[in-house]
């Protein structure tokens, strides 16, 4: 295919596959487990409640009427396959930014499927952060492994571009 240039890159796909299973396997965990919306605690500030995600991060759209349903699939879908294109076509040096495609793609994935089957993403991760003193931060919106994933996945991405960035402004001896 003229798209992938370096087909070695594929086997990158493999940790975006692990995190589908992780994510999708933790998500029917959490359903079988857990009454939705009764936090259980598990750690000092950290909970797991059964919450439902109709709309994006922080539930944006959640509440717009059904159509964001499909808008979010579109999106996830295209993203991913934008991103798995990137991966295919990095270069074999670029392993960081390879792990953090990985992450990015894997996550998409698991909550793409979420949208697709049931119109909701299943998060149950809900961490309140007492340092943070905007009420409307605190809890934190509950999560699932997809979102860690495409989380650490996007800093890596934003640490490799300042680290690339700083390299180009720096003067040369």
């Amino acid at each position: 295919m003229r798209f992938i240039t370096n087909p070695a890159n594929a086997r990158w796909l493999w940790l975006s596959a692990l995190v589908v299973l992780l994510d999708q396997g933790t998500k029917w965990l959490a359903e079988a487990a857990l009454a939705p919306y009764q936090p259980v605690a598990v750690l000092p500030l950290v909970n797991l409640t059964l919450m439902y995600n109709e709309g994006a991060a922080f539930s944006f759209l959640a509440g717009a009427g059904g159509w964001q349903r499909w808008f979010f699939v579109a999106i996830a879908f295209l993203m991913t396959l934008v991103l798995t294109l990137w991966l295919l076509r990095l270069a074999a040096r670029e392993r960081l930014t390879a792990l953090a495609l990985a992450l990015v793609v894997g996550g998409a994935v698991g909550n793409l499927i979420d949208r697709v089957l049931t119109g909701r993403v299943v998060d149950y991760i809900d961490v309140s952060l007492p340092f943070i003193p905007l009420r409307m931060f605190n809890p934190w919106p509950a999560f699932n492994i997809a979102d860690s994933a495409i989380s650490i996945g996007v800093v890596l991405m934003l640490i490799l571009a300042f680290r690339k960035e700083s390299a180009q402004g720096a003067p040369s001896s």
